[in-house]
């Protein structure tokens, strides 16, 4: 689980098709959390509501990759005061061929007007959707033979996907955006750097498997 740490913090594995946190209903349901304080015990000190276990922020389930974890509450706020100005990297597959090699999306993102599990990017002013619109700022770069970089400044609930979706690129096997049908989406969080720390997946890639 542990992929390494610093004095103030550790960088823990997240697989596809886990939550962060325990699912909505299942209090004892399997997640990060859990796991994390099962390998950690001081990570079950207290920490600020929604940063239970210092998780510092959330992937979507079908995310895999890496989780920043602080390892003492002086440390999360550290982490939080500096989140805005890092620099988060994602790779993902699609098999779609856009006339574009690189492109920057700053198209806010909200709730889906009817759907509890998606979202929707706003193309115009009237686009139907629940709650406010959230602003997000994500860069796609090919990486060639199907793969894609996402870049992101912002965390949206499912920035990425609906991002790349919303300019032809729906992520191979993410059907809930418009993908092909197939295997299980891939979408990999694999580097994170800012100004005084920085991490990043060695091989840039983590095994979707539980």
């Amino acid at each position: 689980m542990l992929l390494g740490e610093t004095p103030d913090l550790r960088f823990v594995a997240k697989p596809a098709g886990i939550p962060c946190f325990p699912p909505h209903g299942n209090p004892t349901g399997d997640c990060v959390l859990a796991r994390l304080v099962g390998t950690f015990p001081d990570q079950a000190q207290p920490f600020p509501p929604g940063f239970e276990g210092g998780i510092a922020h959330r992937l979507d389930t079908l995310t895999s990759g890496f989780l920043v974890v602080a390892r003492s509450p002086a440390a999360l706020e550290r982490v939080r005061e500096e989140w805005p100005a890092l620099r988060k990297f994602y790779r993902f597959r699609c098999s779609a061929q856009p006339p574009f090699g690189t492109q920057v999306l700053t198209t806010p993102i909200a709730n889906h007007a009817r759907r509890a599990d998606r979202v929707v990017v706003q193309r115009w002013p009237q686009e139907r959707h629940r709650g406010p619109w959230l602003p997000a700022w994500t860069r796609l770069r090919s990486l060639g033979e199907g793969w894609w970089e996402a870049e992101i400044r912002t965390g949206v609930r499912h920035q990425i996907r609906a991002h790349a979706a919303s300019v032809g690129l729906p992520l191979d096997g993410d059907v809930l955006y418009g993908g092909v049908p197939g295997s299980a989406p891939t979408l990999v969080h694999v580097a994170i750097s800012g100004a005084t720390w920085s991490f990043a997946l060695e091989d840039g890639m983590l095994p979707a498997a539980r």
